[in-house]
C-alpha cells in the first residue's frame, strides 16, 4: 500500500471514529492541526509520512474524554497502524508523538522529542490560540458546564499533570493556565511566528472581555 492510500485511509479513520465528538476536539480540530503542520513542515528537515500521520491521530483518543487514560490513543493508533502494514519504526514514532503532545499543565516532562514532533505539537498549539483557540476553550468549558469567569478564583499556575486534569475552573482562568503560555512553549520558526500573531489577538479579546464584565464602555 502506497503512502498516500494510507494517508487517505487515516483520514477516513479519524473521520468516522470522531463522529460526535466535542466540537473542539473533532475531526475538523484535526484537519486544521493536520493542514497547520504541512504547512510548518515545508520549512523543517522532516519526514512528511510521519508528520501527517502524526498530526491526524494525535488526537485520536484523547485522554480527557477516557477519564484521564493516556494509553488509549497511542494503542488506538497502534492498531490502525498494523492494519495499513506501516512500519514498526513508524508505528513507534507516531506512539511516542501522541504520548508527548500534549501540553498537560505545563509542568510535565516530556519524554521524547523529534523534529515530527515539533511540528505537530506547534500545529496543535496553534489550534489552541487565536480566535479558534477562544472559540475552542468557551465551547470546552460549556461543554463541561463551567462558569465563564469568577473574579473569586484565581488562576493556578502551580498545578500537576493530575490537578491540571482534574481542574474545574471558569473558562477564563484556561487561558492563564494554558493558552497565553503556549507562545514561549514553540518549537519552530514558523510556529513561532503564526504564534505571536493569534497571542496578540488574545490579548485584546481579554481585554475586551473585562472591559464589558465591570460594566465599561
Amino acid at each position: 500500500m502506497n503512502r498516500e492510500q494510507i494517508i487517505q485511509n487515516t483520514i477516513e479513520f479519524v473521520k468516522n471514529t470522531l463522529k460526535g465528538a466535542e466540537g473542539g476536539h473533532d475531526f475538523f480540530h484535526i484537519e486544521r492541526v493536520y493542514k497547520n503542520a504541512l504547512l510548518i513542515a515545508k520549512n523543517e528537515k522532516v519526514d512528511e509520512f510521519v508528520v501527517s500521520l502524526g498530526a491526524l491521530l494525535h488526537d485520536i483518543a484523547d485522554s480527557k474524554f477516557y477519564d484521564g487514560d493516556e494509553a488509549i490513543g497511542p494503542q488506538k493508533a497502534r492498531v490502525f497502524l498494523e492494519s495499513q502494514q506501516v512500519s514498526e519504526e513508524i508505528i513507534t514514532h507516531i506512539e511516542k508523538i501522541i504520548t508527548n503532545i500534549s501540553f498537560k499543565g505545563g509542568n510535565f516532562k516530556q519524554n521524547f522529542t523529534s523534529p515530527e514532533l515539533n511540528v505537530i505539537q506547534d500545529a496543535d498549539r496553534l489550534d489552541a490560540i487565536g480566535a479558534v483557540g477562544i472559540a475552542r476553550c468557551f465551547n470546552y468549558g460549556g461543554f463541561k458546564n463551567r462558569e465563564l469567569y469568577n473574579p473569586e478564583v484565581p488562576p493556578n499556575l502551580k498545578m500537576t499533570k493530575e490537578e491540571y486534569k482534574k481542574s474545574t475552573a471558569p473558562t477564563i482562568n484556561h487561558f492563564y493556565e494554558k493558552l497565553l503560555l503556549l507562545k514561549d512553549k514553540m518549537n519552530t520558526t514558523t510556529g513561532k511566528a503564526i504564534a505571536e500573531q493569534r497571542h496578540a489577538y488574545m490579548e485584546g479579546f481579554l481585554e475586551q472581555f473585562y472591559k464589558e464584565w465591570n460594566g465599561m464602555i
